[in-house]
């Protein structure tokens, strides 16, 4: 076996919000997790860039891990999750991840969950190439050789080449203006912070035990009291809770004196930005770029424009330029592409203003499927209902509305209250108010069915579980739908 595979742990981090990235990124669904590259999403691409190095940790939210899961089995790959139950940032993220175990794998490689790096080869070279650096007790931090005068990302000022490839760490700097990244681009000595890591286990923990005493014993605490949960861990929420909220750029890296940089020259991007993701994707001759459903765009006398499209409808573009044109089924971005920074303060107005799209999409992930609400009215909700081969929803019953079920596509098994059937193709079923229910898919190809619900309250907090494959409890934002 490799070195790679018998020393290196990765460990990849979930969290983020992704808010320059709405409508596709919102706070429940952020673009770690939406399909971005070919169909596929930036965490998903970050599970097959390391499947070399054989079995992976995922540090993330509770309320996604059937997200992170669903991620990992479309790989496929082995991955251990670490939930948090608040955020925390990246320091306590990271110091979860290396109070994991995996003993026999000393070296840790900390990756970001949502960067898109097209040479996989590439990549894995160059951690095999920082690994003699980080065995010697160095914290390898990977810049990127810029480009272009960016704006958008912090650097790292390299210093004296050293024997082993690397530079000594002279100082990350914050995301500069553009003067001032001129000046870095043209001095040759500054590379863009990836946010990437390779070191020893105890190397980071005695940098946080020296920096940071009070962080580490309280993610040392909520480990020891971590309860294991299938392929979950759970840290202690209580212990957890009493961490300090900050990045491991300011916890460590800034203050550490055995930091040192790899540069890396291959292609890579933190997709930070809609004109991020249309850089790439390659342009027709007149500067446009298409996302989405391709064949539903249509775009006359348009120049330098990027176009996002749903399956849901057409999207037409005529006589514009330096646009960004994102549509979603309830949300449509139209921004100036020199002012796609601003999206995030759009969120910040939304979530003040207390507007759902800032938070959750209309069609919503859940761990046997998702659902779309396709209609709303005062006394009624319309929901198109998929379920995946072999899942089954919560056993659970309802106070204040009643639903009727019509299967379009597969078979489904019903429950409600003692009888339990087949439902088909165009067969329906009537579910009263406060009957116990569930449905379940027996089939091999995905289980739809329209769903109307009708009652005094369509809140998904009108729900009872009584039992669930999942493990979801009332604790839990999600479980609180079906």
């Amino acid at each position: 076996m490799s070195i790679r595979k018998n020393m290196v742990l990765p460990v990849v981090l979930c969290g983020g919000s992704g808010t320059r990235l709405w409508p596709l990124s919102r706070r429940d669904y952020p673009k770690q997790f939406v399909p971005l590259i070919n169909g596929k999403s930036l965490l998903e691409l970050t599970f097959e860039r390391l499947q070399t190095f054989a079995e992976i940790i995922a540090v993330g939210a509770d309320s996604q891990r059937f997200l992170v899961e669903e991620a990992a089995r479309s790989v496929p790959c082995d991955v251990e999750q670490i939930l948090e139950p608040v955020a925390r940032d990246t320091a306590p993220a990271m110091a979860l991840g290396a109070l994991a175990g995996g003993e026999d794998r000393d070296l840790l490689l900390f990756c970001p969950a949502d960067h898109y790096i097209p040479d996989t080869n590439a990549f894995v070279g160059m951690v095999e190439q920082a690994v003699p650096a980080a065995i010697d007790g160095k914290i390898v931090t990977f810049g990127v050789m810029p480009h272009s005068p960016s704006t958008a990302y912090g650097y790292i000022e390299m210093g004296q080449k050293l024997d082993n490839g690397c530079y000594q760490s002279l100082g990350f700097l914050e995301k500069p203006v553009f003067e001032r990244a001129t000046e870095f681009l043209a001095s040759g000595k500054h590379v863009w912070n990836a946010g990437i890591f390779l070191v020893r286990r105890d190397v980071l923990l005695a940098a946080l035990g020296v920096f940071e005493p009070e962080m580490l014993e309280a993610c040392r605490l909520a480990m020891n009291k971590s309860a294991p949960d299938g392929h979950f861990r759970r840290p202690d929420a209580d212990a957890f809770a009493k961490a300090t909220a900050k990045s491991i750029d300011y916890a460590v890296m800034e203050r550490a004196k055995n930091v040192v940089v790899f540069p890396f020259i291959g292609s890579w991007s933190d997709v930070g930005s809609w004109n991020a993701l249309a850089e790439l994707n390659v342009a027709d001759d007149s500067g446009n770029s298409f996302g989405g459903a391709t064949q539903n765009i249509k775009t006359i006398e348009t120049e330098n424009t990027f176009v996002h499209a749903e399956e849901n409808r057409l999207v037409v573009t005529v006589g514009v330029r330096d646009l960004i044109v994102v549509d979603t089924p309830d949300a449509v971005l139209i921004s100036a592409r020199d002012r796609v920074e601003d999206v995030k303060k759009v969120v910040a107005s939304l979530m003040d203003d207390e507007r759902s799209q800032a938070v959750a999409h209309r069609k919503v992930a859940r761990p046997w499927g998702a659902y779309d609400s396709i209609e709303m009215g005062e006394r009624h909700q319309v929901k198109r209902i998929t379920v995946k081969p072999g899942a089954k929803l919560s056993l659970q019953r309802h106070h204040h509305r009643a639903e009727h079920w019509i299967v379009v596509k597969g078979t489904a098994i019903v429950t409600c209250d003692e009888r339990k059937f087949l439902l088909r193709e165009n067969e329906s079923t009537y579910i009263p108010l406060g009957a116990v229910h569930r449905m379940e898919n027996p089939g091999k190809i995905p289980l739809e069915l329209i769903e109307v619900q009708s009652g005094t309250y369509l809140g998904e907090d009108d729900i009872v579980r009584l039992d669930d494959d999942y493990g979801r409890n009332f604790s839990e934002t999600e479980s609180r739908t079906e």
